[in-house]
């Protein structure tokens, strides 16, 4: 299968449609939404690029194109702070019938593989675990993040399989990382805010391809 990506943008709220109408206009006809808050500190919000609390989380597939990244970074202003966050996560799958929709017979580009230097990180947990799991998450070297609130099913699995109880009212916190500091940051997660704690957090890490909008530390410093 040609490359496909799972494109993944936070930005302010108030982007949300233009960012949505701007991958529309690129041939990506579903494009998913859902709010979410920040977690930044104001320490840290010049590293995210990110200043505002109330945040869209985009969703939407498209064939791999480091030029599309490219594009975003320069049309939706993501190289400067405050406007935002662009990633994209390898898709490894995808079916006929879904393919042909999401899609539309659109190209990817050929691509060389490359190493990913970046992961998101994953952190499921009971509502109100917020600053838990971030005050963990940062202990071990994490800037910040996004959380979306989600309702949960398959408590009985959990109970079953982890022998605790799982509220169903869920956060979702998406923490972008450098590959090097993923492990200590999801231990550290995992240590205290895990399943046995009030968090009952669960914690998985997706690999990240490409990044736009990402202040590295160094630039923060002039």
């Amino acid at each position: 299968m040609q490359g496909v990506d799972l494109f993944i943008t936070i930005t302010d709220r108030s982007r949300a449609e233009q960012f949505a109408a701007w991958f529309r206009t690129h041939g990506i006809s579903l494009v998913l939404t859902a709010l979410g808050q920040g977690t930044a500190t104001t320490e840290v919000l010049d590293f995210l690029g990110l200043e505002a609390t109330e945040k869209a989380v985009l969703f939407c597939v498209a064939p791999r194109s480091p030029r599309l990244v490219r594009r975003a970074e320069r049309e939706l202003w993501l190289d400067v702070p405050g406007q935002g966050i662009l990633m994209t996560v390898p898709v490894n799958s995808i079916s006929a019938g879904a393919r042909e929709y999401l899609l539309h017979e659109q190209e990817g580009e050929a691509v060389m593989e490359r190493e990913c230097t970046h992961d998101l990180i994953f952190v499921i947990a009971n509502q109100g675990s917020t600053d838990l799991v971030m005050d963990a998450a940062r202990e071990a070297g994490a800037a910040g993040g996004t959380v979306i609130h989600a309702k949960g099913t398959g408590t009985e699995l959990a109970r079953k399989f982890l022998g605790v109880s799982i509220a169903t009212e869920r956060e979702i916190l998406l923490i972008l990382t450098r590959r090097e500091t993923k492990k200590a940051i999801m231990k550290a997660v995992t240590a205290h805010a895990g399943a046995q704690t009030p968090a009952q957090a669960l914690v998985f890490s997706l690999p990240v391809e490409s990044v736009a909008g990402l202040r590295e530390p160094e630039e923060t410093e002039n």
